[in-house]
């Protein structure tokens, strides 16, 4: 029932239907996508990636009909969607939603622009059909979460890949049935747990890049004819009852129907938030809240420091890692995100690219962040996951304290980034990059996304 009614809204969702808020955030959500998968591209789990891609199938050009692989040529659609998705997720700077508790972005838009520049198609038909790839996930991402996430299940792999499915839907032009075999299917190949997060590995980035994947796979399986079981989300045997079983409880106490007629169409992507700092989102409210502090204190001094106190909700408590093994452990660990931040007064990528290079600034950070105390707040706690709020105190030389907290972290719906914050976040990740090229992004509907991408490619 789920799925059939995620179809019917694919297939009769019209371009001019949707509101200028939404578009001009899909445009805005692009723009991020492309700075940060541009970027990450070079991180090393997408160097490893692409070889490994290269090795199995290899590249081509343009004229081959394939799709830019960001920084690295050009390859099929799938794996161009592979490689992308795990470049967007590669830095922990994509986009998000709280209560969905997933990236979409990173999900959405691989497998978006690989099937544009196949198709040979418009800005406005690729629009159209990231606003579906959003509006699916985040919808059923409100329905699976928190139980979800609790049952150790990453979202952005998950969900993701119905998400991504729904965009190769719309761009394939896919009739009711197809669609509904389409998003089916995406339902049974879908996969991605948490403990790949927290353990501080490159499975992380490997949901997003495999949730790509998959859209496009079950994609043309759907088109081509391949079933799929209709009642896989909320079947007996389905993906709530498996992976979200108190939600799959919680939906018997509402009107499905209502809710989703409700929800659908509501264009969420308006809620979805940009990140700022290249560490989990879990951490923000903290670093924000530690910046707000120190821009208080005149001539800080780091070594008056006795004890820095940060009172959070749960998920945001559990990371506490004070002895981070590998670049995607480091930006879990919340003490050091603060005292990276109190030490180099800023929260670079090249930064924390060196931080296990240079092994004097990270046993300077390390002795730092044992100073960093993480409590678990009931109070906060109840404000999630609608605010990821953080009270941080400060206390020097025994006797001050400075305290401030963080309801809402930079980048959301309340506090954002405006366009002109991403085009500087895309300098600053790609500062040789002809960023002229982006101001296409304002006129995206006449565009031609294949054109516009051969400058990505490179």
């Amino acid at each position: 029932m789920i799925i059939k009614k995620f179809s019917k809204f694919i297939v009769d969702l019209k371009y001019d239907e949707i509101d200028n808020e939404a578009i001009e955030k899909c445009k805005l959500c692009f723009l991020d996508f492309l700075g940060v998968s541009y970027r990450g591209s070079s991180e090393k789990s997408s160097q490893i990636a692409t070889k490994t891609i290269k090795g199995l199938v290899g590249t081509g050009t343009p004229k081959d009909n394939l799709s830019t692989i960001m920084a690295n040529g050009y390859s099929k659609p799938l794996y161009a969607s592979f490689l992308n998705g795990i470049f967007a997720h590669s830095l922990d700077l994509d986009d998000g939603h709280n209560i969905a508790q997933m990236h979409p972005g990173s999900v959405v838009f691989p497998p978006a622009v690989a099937i544009s520049q196949m198709m040979d198609l418009n800005g406005e038909k690729f629009l159209e059909s990231i606003i579906c790839g959003y509006e699916i996930g985040i919808v059923l991402g409100k329905i699976a979460n928190p139980h979800h996430r609790n049952q150790g299940f990453h979202s952005t792999g998950t969900i993701g890949t119905i998400a991504s499915g729904a965009t190769v839907s719309k761009l394939l032009n896919l009739n009711l049935k197809q669609t509904t075999n389409v998003l089916s299917l995406c339902g049974t190949v879908n996969s991605g747990l948490l403990e790949s997060d927290h353990a501080g590995t490159m499975g992380k980035h490997l949901h997003a890049g495999n949730s790509a994947y998959n859209g496009v796979l079950c994609g043309f399986l759907g088109k081509n004819g391949f079933t799929g079981a209709e009642s896989i989300i909320e079947g007996d045997e389905g993906f709530l009852n498996g992976m979200a079983t108190k939600s799959l409880e919680n939906l018997k106490s509402i009107n499905l129907n209502s809710y989703l007629r409700n929800e659908l169409g509501k264009f969420h992507i308006k809620d979805v938030y940009l990140k700022k700092y290249p560490f989990c989102r879990h951490l923000h409210s903290s670093i924000d809240s530690i910046i707000a502090i120190k821009g208080k204190i005149s001539n800080f001094n780091i070594n008056s420091i006795d004890y820095v106190c940060i009172e959070t909700y749960k998920i945001a408590s559990k990371h506490n890692i004070y002895n981070p093994k590998t670049l995607e452990q480091l930006k879990q660990s919340l003490p050091f995100a603060i005292a990276f931040y109190l030490m180099l007064n800023e929260l670079k990528l090249e930064d924390l690219n060196k931080i296990f290079v240079d092994k004097q600034l990270y046993l300077k950070i390390k002795n730092l962040s044992r100073k960093v105390k993480i409590i678990y707040s009931k109070e906060l706690e109840d404000l999630f996951p609608n605010k990821k709020a953080s009270k941080v105190t400060i206390t020097l030389n025994n006797t001050e304290k400075f305290q401030y907290t963080t309801y809402t972290p930079i980048g959301e719906k309340e506090t954002p980034l405006s366009k002109e914050d991403i085009i500087n976040k895309f300098k600053t990740l790609n500062p040789n990059f002809n960023y002229k090229h982006l101001k296409q992004i304002n006129n995206l509907e006449t565009k031609n996304i294949k054109d516009f991408m051969k400058e990505f490619g490179k």
